[in-house]
């Protein structure tokens, strides 16, 4: 697995990110819009923006992972007709990734949105630098193909993340854990669920804020999530 080494220019804020990563092509559904392919991209994935006529088994086969972009589910009003066909490719050992959504405007009802229930809140922590309490310490996300530490939540930007779900199947892992000073523990913004061959993962956290704004822990993070399915299982 090759080190990425990433220099940010310009006028954008500089970063240096080193990580390793596992796959490399990735189908990407955008939402309601964000940069996160673009900054993909810098860090070495082939990213293909798909349309909802190319939401076929047949065409994401071919993806190391799919992700959903911001509010798509708020967004995408033929998600019904879709969605079946990103369970299926899950299914048969593919890794989905669902970014964050609001808990009204849905285009699909909330029990169709994933593959096990979850029931998306308003929960979200706003405080960039809340602490973040691992969970799940030695699951593959935190560990492989980068070790994940809470350094890597060092310089986030303006959130932690948003709309976490705080009800969810006993098939779902919570991974992290955080809250603004004086708020409960907010367990939901990473979960992460075996669904047939393949992984389900839905994440509340500002991954739109935080990968086009450099952040080298959260392109760590975001390639383990990437690289998930990739693992060699013992």
């Amino acid at each position: 697995i090759p080190v990425q080494t990433i220099l940010r220019d310009a006028s954008a804020k500089v970063a240096r990110v080193e990580l390793e990563k596992a796959g490399n092509d990735i189908g990407y559904i955008m939402g309601l819009g964000d940069e996160i392919p673009a900054s993909l991209e810098q860090i070495g994935y082939d990213v293909s923006l798909l349309k909802e006529g190319d939401i076929t088994l047949e065409n994401l086969q071919r993806f190391d992972a799919v992700i959903l972009g911001v509010r798509a589910y708020n967004a995408l009003e033929r998600a019904r007709f879709f969605q079946p066909a990103l369970f299926e490719y899950v299914k048969k050992g593919g890794t989905l990734i669902v970014q964050y959504n609001k808990n009204f405007g849905l285009t699909i009802p909330m029990e169709d949105l994933a593959p096990y229930p979850l029931k998306i809140s308003r929960d979200r922590v706003t405080v960039e630098n809340a602490p973040v309490r691992f969970l799940k310490p030695e699951h593959p996300i935190l560990n492989w193909p980068n070790k994940i530490t809470e350094s890597d939540f060092d310089g986030w930007v303006q959130e932690r993340g948003l709309y976490f779900p705080n009800e969810w199947a006993e098939q779902y892992e919570p991974i992290l854990s955080s809250n603004d000073p004086g708020e409960p523990p907010r367990n939901g913004g990473l979960l992460v669920a075996r669904y047939g061959e393949g992984y389900y993962i839905y994440t509340g956290y500002s991954w739109f804020r935080e990968l086009p704004a450099g952040v080298p822990g959260a392109f760590r993070l975001f390639a383990n999530m990437i690289s998930i399915g990739k693992k060699p299982r013992p």
